[in-house]
């Protein structure tokens, strides 16, 4: 299945290499990823998607373990979750589209850009670093822990309850995985970044997990990229203020392929 001027809303399943993976697609125009943060769903846009869809079809998977997609037996890795989107991207027949992740989302974006520059047409990374050099000194603290902290929002559990295939008795099974993996990665070098060839959009909440100076490091390090820092925001800020990630994402989408590295 491929978009379409006239492609209608789809809320369905797709076998993706082997993983019974869960989507929604809604707009017309041209086709854009939208690819959600650690525990989250494709409720979790439910803001954002619709603002995207007026100018561009708009395809949210929900990876392994998160919403309605099932966890697979062993880790979960940003690397498994980039591997598993690059299917997902050819189960529905997308040559190409404009990635657009938040949080964990965002590396899986930048690394199916680097895997697949074939897929990436523009790359948009919300709110992430890609090393632990990035991280406010209070957020590499509380990654120090070996078992999750009580941060989640009790929603999450709720949430993940009521939609899961795997139950709700499966939640903690995840919720250590994910937590080992962001313990653990991102760890990319800023250098590595010189490899993504997609014009690249890094936002940025003015409080956010990273720090700006790392964002700006980001900036510098990729070849074609700008930088966009929202005020009086933090972490959730696809949340807080979809309007203005919509905006700042379709303002860029729509802009032409060369960017000031400097400016």
């Amino acid at each position: 299945m491929s978009a379409g001027t006239n492609a209608p809303k789809v809320q369905d399943y797709v076998d993706a290499a082997g993983l019974r993976t869960y989507y929604e697609a809604e707009g017309a125009g041209e086709p854009l990823v939208l690819l959600h943060g650690g525990f989250g769903t494709v409720e979790t846009f439910s803001a954002l998607t619709p603002r995207l869809a007026a100018r561009c079809r708009v395809y949210v998977p929900e990876r392994r373990g998160h919403g309605r997609t099932p966890d697979v037996e062993g880790p979960i890795t940003y690397d498994l979750m980039a591997a598993d989107t690059i299917a997902f991207m050819e189960a529905v027949g997308l040559p190409g589209a404009h990635l657009v992740g938040w949080s964990d989302g965002a590396v899986v974006g930048l690394l199916v850009a680097l895997r697949r520059p074939d897929l990436a047409r523009r790359l948009v990374m919300i709110g992430q670093h890609v090393n632990p050099e990035g991280l406010r000194p209070e957020a590499r603290e509380l990654l120090g822990q070996e078992t999750i902290p009580d941060i989640l929002p009790p929603i999450l559990r709720d949430t993940y309850a009521a939609i899961s295939p795997d139950g709700p008795a499966h939640w903690d099974v995840v919720v250590d995985k994910v937590w080992h993996m962001i313990r653990t990665e991102p760890n990319l070098a800023l250098g590595e970044l010189a490899a993504v060839s997609a014009p690249t959009l890094i936002i940025m909440a003015e409080h956010d997990v990273p720090t700006i100076e790392h964002a700006e490091a980001m900036r510098r390090a990729l070849p074609d990229a700008r930088l966009e820092v929202v005020p009086d925001a933090t972490h959730g800020l696809p949340m807080e203020k979809p309007e203005v990630v919509a905006g700042l994402v379709l303002d860029f989408l729509g802009a032409g392929a060369g960017t000031d590295r400097d400016g």
